[in-house]
């Protein structure tokens, strides 16, 4: 088990960075780096993630980081957390950073590879569902009817259910969490902190230029994302127990809709068919759980 400091968390992400204005990967990552604490190490690859942490000499973090190629963020955490055990330093976790193109596409397969030996660092997929990094083109993130660069009429895929696909490789811990919700995010990170082997947190990180909303709007969308039931906030363990985090309000996915531009174009038979997927989707997910609800 490793320790966790009981000391007044501290900023680990200093200001000045290069995100931009509003980013919800930005406001997540400083809130995971909060919880994580100074002891510790980060693994970045290319996508939003690396712009923010910044290029040296110029790093936005204040512990050590290291930039991997895109498609290995989850061996290049295991091998620097075999590393140090090597060298004795078994109290230091080690955390990838990744977006959404990075985790359910391009890195996939060795995050697959990692998690199938339960290797022992925690991968944080900063989820805002398109490659927002080069130009806002679709992913298997994205949303069906989204509209996206590359998707212009909306994209007919549906989201690719990365949860289920940890919890299929019956790692330690997985667990969602978005902005809207900093202290169960920063619960959640703490928590995996005190566990061995492959842990997961799939982060809702609402972006607004790519999701066309105010600046100010990233931590209000990812709210109403968990309370209509298009992201539920819960934890897998062993990937076998559900626990539901909060009961939400199972409002209407237009009040989710209706906050973004990349939804605009929908039609009412399109909106409806985002609500009965939402509504299954939480229903299965009741059914999975240990604590009904």
């Amino acid at each position: 088990m490793l320790v966790q400091d009981s000391a007044q968390p501290e900023e680990i992400m200093r200001p000045g960075h290069a995100a931009c204005p509003g980013c919800g990967v930005a406001i997540g990552m400083r809130m995971v780096l909060r919880a994580l604490g100074k002891r510790a190490v980060v693994v970045v690859v290319p996508s939003c993630v690396a712009v923010i942490s910044g290029p040296y000499p110029h790093a936005a973090f204040e512990i050590p980081m290291f930039h991997s190629a895109f498609e290995i963020a989850a061996p290049t955490a295991a091998a620097i957390a075999c590393a140090l055990k090597v060298q004795g330093k078994d109290d230091i976790p080690v955390l990838t950073f990744a977006g959404d193109g990075g985790t359910f596409d391009i890195g996939l397969q060795s995050l697959s590879g990692a998690a199938d030996r339960n290797e022992d660092f925690i991968y944080v997929c900063m989820d805002n569902e398109a490659y927002m990094n080069t130009g806002i083109q679709v992913s298997s993130a994205t949303p069906q009817y989204a509209w996206t660069g590359t998707s212009p009429r909306g994209n007919v895929r549906g989201k690719k259910q990365i949860m289920e696909i940890m919890a299929a490789h019956r790692i330690p811990y997985a667990a969602t969490a978005c902005i809207g919700f900093p202290e169960d995010l920063q619960m959640k990170v703490k928590k995996a902190r005190t566990i061995r082997g492959t842990r997961f947190l799939h982060l809702l990180s609402p972006c607004p230029t790519g999701w066309k909303m105010e600046e100010h709007m990233a931590p209000k969308v990812a709210v109403a994302a968990v309370e209509t039931n298009i992201f539920p906030l819960y934890e897998v363990v062993d990937g076998l127990h559900y626990t539901i985090n909060y009961v939400s309000k199972s409002l209407p996915v237009e009040t989710y809709l209706n906050m973004q531009g990349r939804f605009s174009h929908l039609n009412r038979e399109e909106i409806q068919a985002i609500q009965l997927e939402a509504d299954r989707a939480w229903a299965v997910l009741k059914g999975k759980t240990n604590n009904k609800v």
